[in-house]
């Protein structure tokens, strides 16, 4: 099969005469190259699909969004209770209270994971819009990263009054850079979903795999303890903080909002810098087998 297929159009132009247009389709470059331009044309149909995964997540549940608050709310008490009075692991300062310390950790986790489960099972789940009419697919899951961004806000409330209840305010710098670690983590979300999702069209078993990946993964992440508990372990500190983009995120955030250690520009680098290689990657892959997603999804 050629590597890409022409159509004539013929328009009458005046009697006796006639001009071909010829347009060409042909499949996206092996290499990374985004057409920003056609996603802008398409920013109606982003903004419709987001709207779409916004008002069906909780659609016919009886707690609506308030799952938004309990899911985090009752891992908070359920870590709080195992690790913190039964194993004895703390926030790492004594000023600053377990429970709050570990909202801070799942906060940017639970969003870090939903946007990358939403990504990864995204282009399955349209597979019929896929099938019948032609729009740029990024869009698809670009758009399970906005779900998450929803829940994250609801559910950061909880987190506001609890600093309140236990008299930990945020510091101001831990707030301006906020957005820049929501940032870090979308873009890491989003590259390994981007991978994931093109794999899981070919490869069903990626639904079955993923929970216990990212399970796996929860606990080589600074989620449920600090990160000076891997000060004697260089190398597996190296892993779990520097090359882990969202592990970084959580070191952060928590360095910025409750004065956990102190803010690493280094360590905001790396992660900002890991989060662009898995996006690249991801979107490089993504665009390599995009050809093949209405044939087999």
């Amino acid at each position: 099969m050629p590597d890409s297929l022409r159509q004539t159009h013929q328009a009458e132009t005046s009697p006796g005469s006639h001009h071909v247009i010829e347009y060409i389709i042909a499949p996206p470059s092996r290499w990374v190259n985004v057409n920003w331009a056609e996603l802008w044309r398409y920013r109606d149909l982003f903004l419709v699909m987001a709207w779409r995964d916004i008002s069906v997540r909780y659609k016919q549940t009886a707690l609506g969004a308030a799952w938004a608050i309990l899911q985090p709310l009752i891992n908070m008490i359920l870590f709080t209770v195992i690790f913190n009075r039964v194993a004895h692991i703390s926030s790492g300062d004594p000023k600053i209270p377990y429970p709050v310390f570990v909202y801070v950790g799942l906060l940017f986790w639970q969003f870090y994971s939903g946007a990358l489960t939403n990504a990864s099972n995204s282009m399955v789940i349209n597979a019929s819009m896929i099938q019948k009419v032609y729009f740029p697919r990024l869009i698809i899951p670009a758009t399970a990263v906005t779900t998450g961004l929803v829940d994250m806000a609801v559910a950061s409330i909880v987190l506001g009054g609890m600093m309140i209840v236990y008299h930990t305010p945020p510091s101001l710098i831990g707030i301006v850079i906020m957005p820049l670690l929501i940032v870090i983590a979308a873009l890491a979300s989003m590259g390994l979903g981007l991978f994931l999702a093109a794999i899981n069209v070919k490869y069903r078993d990626v639904r079955h795999a993923l929970p216990f990946f990212i399970q796996l993964l929860m606990y080589v992440t600074p989620v449920i303890y600090p990160v000076s508990m891997l000060n004697n372990y260089p190398t597996v500190k190296l892993i779990v903080v520097w090359l882990n983009p969202i592990g970084g995120v959580i070191t952060t955030a928590r360095a910025g909002l409750l004065g956990i250690g102190h803010l690493d520009p280094l360590l905001i680098g790396a992660s900002f810098a890991g989060s662009i290689v898995l996006f690249i990657c991801g979107l490089y892959y993504f665009r390599s087998t995009e050809k093949y997603f209405a044939d087999i999804a």
